[in-house]
């Protein structure tokens, strides 16, 4: 049975301390959602049934599709039985980019390269970030404690990753949660973008491990500086180098580890 957006009730058998017994458990629903450009089918991802508009605008975005919003015409969610399909619009200069490098599989949760057709494509040339602004090292550390409390998709299911955007002096922004780390990035970069929130004015936080195709879709995207509780890989350690990134890691309650361009975080 359905327990909430984006989660499920299913029953199951558990087997604690020596003893079997009947129990239910919260478990994070992921759906087909089928990408489509001006009637071309793109990819399909599985991702959260949740803020798709966001996920349709935001992948468009940090995939370097659309240079801007204003290239998006329009967004459509159409359900389907075994999905749903976000049927895009794009202007001719943003059509044109999709073609250049259009994927004809199916990308799955946790795959954020599924699908590319070359070395060229994975190591994509990418944008030098603003300079963005200088952040306190204890006002970083705290903005994960408020994000902890912003995760309810995770909360009920323990098994979801969430990115938000933090605003020095204002605080924690959007959030979006989804199965899949690269989703929820995406889905932020929607949300922001539809908010017109400028991602140079503060910090994108993830509850993920960073990879490459995270600090690419950051660079993409504008993103200054990024942070995680988890570690980054080297590959991305040493891409957010050469885009401009700041990249802060293995966040925790005592601190957390800066990697590159340190300059924007004031630690004393």
């Amino acid at each position: 049975m359905k327990a909430a957006a984006g989660i499920s009730r299913l029953p199951e058998r558990a087997w604690r301390h020596g003893v079997s017994s009947a129990a239910e458990r919260s478990l994070a629903e992921e759906t087909p959602i089928a990408l489509t450009y001006n009637d071309l089918p793109y990819a399909v991802m599985m991702a959260s049934p949740l803020d798709l508009e966001d996920f349709a605008i935001g992948f468009t975005l940090t995939e370097g599709f659309a240079a801007h919003p204003g290239e998006i015409i329009s967004c459509k969610t159409v359900p389907h039985e075994l999905g749903v399909e976000m049927r895009m619009v794009l202007a001719r200069p943003a059509l044109e980019r999709v073609l250049t490098r259009r994927r004809r599989v199916a990308g799955y949760t946790g795959c954020g390269m599924c699908g590319l057709e070359s070395l060229e494509q994975a190591m994509r040339p990418l944008p030098k970030v603003a300079r963005g602004t200088i952040i306190q090292a204890e006002a970083l550390r705290t903005a994960f404690v408020a994000l902890a409390a912003a995760q309810p998709l995770n909360h009920a299911a323990r098994s979801v990753h969430a990115a938000a955007f933090w605003l020095p002096g204002a605080g924690l922004g959007p959030v979006r949660e989804d199965v899949g780390r690269h989703n929820a990035l995406d889905k932020l970069a929607g949300a922001m973008a539809q908010a017109g929130l400028a991602p140079a004015h503060g910090a994108v936080l993830l509850t993920s491990r960073i990879s490459i195709e995270l600090v690419q879709k950051a660079a993409v995207f504008g993103v200054p500086l990024l942070a995680a509780i988890s570690a980054p890989t080297a590959l991305a350690v040493r891409t957010a180098e050469h885009a401009g990134i700041t990249l802060a890691a293995i966040v925790r309650e005592d601190g957390f580890e800066v990697f590159t361009h340190g300059w924007r975080i004031e630690m004393d």
